[in-house]
């Protein structure tokens, strides 16, 4: 009888992610994609160079996830957050994606996304704690032909 046991670890050793990561990326290869993930992060600065703005993003496959956006206190409502969102979006033309996606709580900035142009996709309601109900956004890249994600147009998954 096979035993196994599972483990928690806060932090995973270098060998097991080079491991895992040859696994996954030979499982999406005999699938035809390639994840291609990455961690990239935008930053604004103001006339002293301080970080008054900062948006980090990751890539995988063929989307674009954003996974923060924060604005300095004294400098929300000036635009700041906008200006990140459309430096995303411009990057982004004909890059090959074919959506961005980003997750916000019910206390922080629901109506600015809709603002933005981004189409709530849908809502994970936390009848419990209203404030950390979730609702989950896309918008469609600008990108005529998406090329991301994909190996080879001749194999098959």
């Amino acid at each position: 009888m096979h035993r196994s046991r599972v483990e928690f670890v806060e932090r995973l050793p270098d060998d097991i992610q080079t491991m895992v990561k040859k696994g996954q990326e030979d499982y999406e290869t005999s699938h035809g994609v390639v994840c291609d993930y990455r961690n990239f992060w935008l930053l604004v600065r103001d006339a002293n160079e301080e970080v008054i703005g900062f948006l980090a993003y990751y890539t995988a496959y063929a989307e674009v996830y954003v996974d923060d956006l924060w604005v300095a206190e004294n400098h929300r409502r000036a635009g700041i957050g906008r200006i990140l969102l459309r430096t995303l979006e411009e990057r982004l033309k004909e890059s090959g994606y074919n959506n961005v996606n980003l997750v916000t709580n019910g206390f922080q900035a629901v109506e600015f996304y809709k603002k933005c142009g981004y189409e709530v996709e849908f809502v994970r309601v936390n009848e419990h704690h209203p404030k950390l109900t979730k609702t989950f956004f896309i918008k469609y890249c600008e990108s005529k032909h998406q090329t991301r994600g994909i190996l080879s147009r001749g194999v098959e998954g």
